[in-house]
């Protein structure tokens, strides 16, 4: 008798999430759909891949070329030569040509000590909510640690590396502990459907019961 009526519920249940178009249904498949993200595949793909954030969205367009490489190197050229970077070299940095907003990234684990400059990094900032992924272009060591520069590519919105005081944003020394992961590859434009997701959750009331959830959870 409770088999058949725990049963019985289960069908009303998944009936609602799946063709119930009532907006409490939509909060519900969105509540389902950010802990399935957040406690089964996120976790997943972390334990495979080496890190705890193992997919983010490209959020801006500080990475974006919008040009061809040589017409891109001849407008970016000024700032990498000043500090070192050839376009020899660069054109065989992994992602030459950038990226774009809504692109999805897949990151990898990778040892402070192995990471090279060229190299696309995520990092997180105090500064900042979002972790931000740029490319390095300078490394040091410091005592026993590595500190990091990165820079976006889109000489427009990013022409040298961010030091910002008044929001506290600094990408001139980014320390070992801040790097999330190393760029793998991309899913271009995939990750619209994530930055609308976030944008959702974050529409309050849905936020206050996502983050009843997540407590962690910024907006």
């Amino acid at each position: 008798m409770k088999v058949n009526l725990i049963k019985s519920y289960l069908k009303k249940f998944w009936n609602f999430i799946w063709y119930d178009d009532s907006a409490l249904s939509w909060i519900v498949n969105i509540i389902l759909a950010f802990v399935l993200i957040k406690f089964v595949i996120d976790p997943g793909l972390g334990f495979i891949l080496g890190t705890d954030y193992p997919v983010v969205a490209v959020v801006s367009e500080s990475m974006e070329h919008n040009e061809n490489f040589n017409s891109w190197w001849s407008n970016s050229k000024k700032w990498y030569e000043q500090n070192g970077i050839t376009e020899e070299q660069f054109s065989l940095f992994n992602f030459k040509n950038g990226f774009n907003k809504g692109d999805i990234m897949v990151l990898m684990g990778e040892k402070p000590a192995d990471i090279q400059i060229g190299e696309i990094i995520v990092f997180s900032s105090p500064a900042k909510p979002d972790p931000i992924i740029h490319r390095v272009v300078k490394k040091t060591k410091k005592d026993e640690y590595y500190i990091f520069t990165t820079k976006g590519d889109n000489h427009i919105t990013n022409p040298s590396p961010i030091k910002d005081r008044i929001s506290g944003l600094d990408e001139t020394e980014i320390k070992e502990s801040q790097i999330l992961g190393t760029a793998g590859f991309r899913i271009p434009f995939i990750g619209y459907i994530k930055i609308g997701f976030v944008r959702a959750v974050c529409y309050d009331p849905i936020e206050k019961i996502i983050k009843y959830v997540n407590p962690n959870l910024r907006c």
